[in-house]
């Protein structure tokens, strides 16, 4: 917490000593600055629970901040809770009725600015003591509000009338029926007399009429660009000006975007990022603009930067709940992360944490699950991993996913590529081996004919079968039944032309048959494997492809390599009948006992 000289509990202190109120303008300024900052942490689902004077610090003559958010975390914790309130029993008095038996939300933020305000309005003839019983009293009886705002209107109170409708609404003894933060910033700020020169309280502004924005956004793209450059602190000429833009034809944007156009837009999203309507605008614009020129140019290079990327996230964050907007955002960090190197930046700002919480919460969206795999996809390949922490609970996440949506393709394809990419990482644990083979067999069976599943799959099973001999027994044995070695002869049969994928099957034979000839292997998986690969015609496959493909030296080397381990693998296993047969033999021959001296005894 940043060291601060004064706060506002000094000042109504000071106005207690003096017996004098307190000055409007600057009480609604910094009232306004509190509504914002109260506002900004609801919005992040954070409740401050300890809200009172001495905790709003004057960082200069005019300007306030919140601070203690530390309480957030210690009012997690009854005990810690209890033995604090009990040390001050003063400062308890801010608190809300049910903040005393330990139940903390919103609301209870609302309370404790009521009674800020109360006592703001009430300190020139209130003394610390008095105003203390009546914030107590407050909790049981709500006629004590009614005396004191009489009071106020006696004394000529500036803003009593103000005070008089609003604060009712705030000490509210059942916190349901207490309004909102925004509600109070409708009543104060934008219906009521209150002025406030902070940013988030534009409100009060008088909004520009709705026949200049209209001509002002009628022509082209150019004079719309001028209006919002024009206007940039209006949200409603923003969010006007880009659904005219998402209405005009592509063709007449320009190529490969109109001069202006993305700075203009992520200005717009940085200066009004909690107005969700207008960053789903945006959002819709710039995916829109984005895909567009990349498909009529792919080497077009995107004007971002790792300011711009930090800004997406932030609003992301603040607003976590809109599946929406989290869907569109991931849908642009890919064609981001695509384009320019990025991905130790966006590893640094958090994404990967971002990407494991909305992962765990929504793992029943399907948008939100597709596009977050689709991004982790491009964060990985060719990838350096900053921190590995956040990416080895990848996995457990992505199992979760594909079993969520066992019968979605597009999902399957997109898992199969991250299973591939966190195996040849070594982000994945032993214990996964198995469910993830199982969910890439799954994958495969679940749609052969989209041959990037095909192949990120090959290759995630592949990866698995070099480093594990019980995910190669799983390839050749699942466990839910039936034979990975006939689904692998499935698939060559549909793609028999197709070289990439004749490539990862033999690849993936080349490592099950490294197992068939260890002399090391464990007798439990090698000695199943082998019979498998002889008895599923594995051998025969493996010399037609041989025939099929003499030019590819990748595939050449991988399916020779294949082919001289099932050949080592079942000479082994000939001499191992043969000497197996030779020691039965002898075993079962008549013993002839022989003397101490060696001389045979004979009966």
């Amino acid at each position: 917490m940043e060291y601060s000289q004064g706060s506002l509990q000094m000042v109504i202190q000071s106005k207690r000593e003096e017996k004098t109120e307190m000055d409007p303008k600057w009480m609604q300024e910094i009232l306004g600055q509190m509504l914002d900052a109260l506002e900004y942490l609801h919005q992040l689902s954070i409740i401050h629970r300890n809200l009172k004077p001495s905790n709003i610090s004057l960082v200069s003559k005019n300007h306030c901040k919140l601070q203690d958010l530390s309480s957030n975390a210690m009012m997690t914790h009854r005990a810690k809770w209890n033995v604090r309130a009990e040390e001050d029993p003063f400062q308890k008095s801010w608190m809300a009725p049910e903040a005393l038996d330990f139940t903390f939300s919103q609301m209870s933020d609302v309370w404790s600015l009521g009674c800020i305000m109360l006592d703001m309005a009430s300190c020139s003839f209130l003394n610390a003591t008095e105003a203390m019983y009546l914030r107590k009293s407050l909790r049981q009886n709500s006629g004590s509000l009614k005396a004191i705002l009489k009071t106020m209107e006696e004394k000529h109170i500036p803003d009593v009338e103000t005070f008089s409708s609003l604060l009712p609404l705030m000490l509210q003894i059942n916190p349901l029926d207490r309004i909102t933060i925004k509600a109070v910033v409708r009543m104060t700020f934008v219906s009521g007399s209150f002025k406030s020169s902070c940013v988030a309280m534009t409100l009060h502004q008088q909004v520009v009429p709705e026949i200049i924005t209209n001509i002002l956004l009628e022509g082209n793209v150019t004079s719309i660009l001028e209006a919002m450059e024009n206007f940039p602190s209006r949200p409603e000429v923003q969010l006007k000006a880009m659904k005219r833009l998402l209405q005009i034809p592509e063709d007449q944007l320009g190529l490969p975007w109109p001069k202006g156009l993305v700075e203009v837009v992520v200005t717009a999203m940085k200066l009004h990022e909690r107005i969700l309507d207008l960053q789903l605008c945006a959002c819709s614009l710039l995916l829109r603009i984005l895909s567009h020129v990349l498909v009529q140019d792919a080497e077009a290079q995107v004007p971002w930067d790792i300011s711009i990327i930090c800004s997406l996230l932030s609003i992301m964050r603040s607003h976590s709940d809109s599946e929406q907007l989290i869907t569109q955002g991931y849908s642009l960090l890919t064609i981001i992360s695509s384009q320019v190197q990025v991905s130790e930046e966006l590893q640094k700002a958090g994404l990967f944490e971002l990407i494991l919480e909305h992962l765990y919460r929504f793992s029943k969206d399907r948008d939100i699950c597709f596009s977050a795999l689709g991004l982790l996809w491009s964060l990985l390949v060719d990838a350096v991993i900053v921190n590995k922490d956040p990416v080895v609970k990848i996995p457990a996440l992505v199992i979760q996913v594909l079993d969520t949506h066992p019968t979605d393709a597009e999902i399957a394809e997109a898992g199969c590529a991250v299973f591939w990419l966190l195996s040849l990482l070594g982000c994945m644990s032993e214990w996964q081996f198995e469910k993830v083979v199982e969910l890439l067999l799954q994958s495969i069976r679940l749609s052969q004919e989209r041959v990037l599943l095909v192949n990120n799959a090959y290759r995630g099973l592949a990866s698995l079968a070099k480093v594990s001999e019980l995910a190669a027994f799983r390839v050749v044995m699942p466990q839910d039944g039936g034979s990975g070695l006939t689904l692998l002869q499935e698939t060559y049969q549909l793609y028999k032309d197709d070289p990439e994928v004749v490539e990862n099957l033999c690849m993936l034979l080349a490592h099950l048959s490294s197992y068939s000839e260890d002399p090391l292997a464990l007798p439990e998986s090698s000695e199943e494997i082998l019979p498998e690969l002889e008895s599923s015609g594995i051998r025969a496959l493996v010399r037609e492809i041989q025939g099929r493909f003499t030019s590819s030296l990748e595939l050449v080397s991988y399916a020779e390599k294949a082919s001289l381990s099932l050949e080592a693998a079942l000479h082994s296993s000939q001499e191992r009948k043969l000497c197996g047969a030779a020691v039965r033999e002898e075993a079962a021959a008549p013993k002839v006992p022989f003397l101490p001296e060696g001389r045979p005894h004979l009966p």
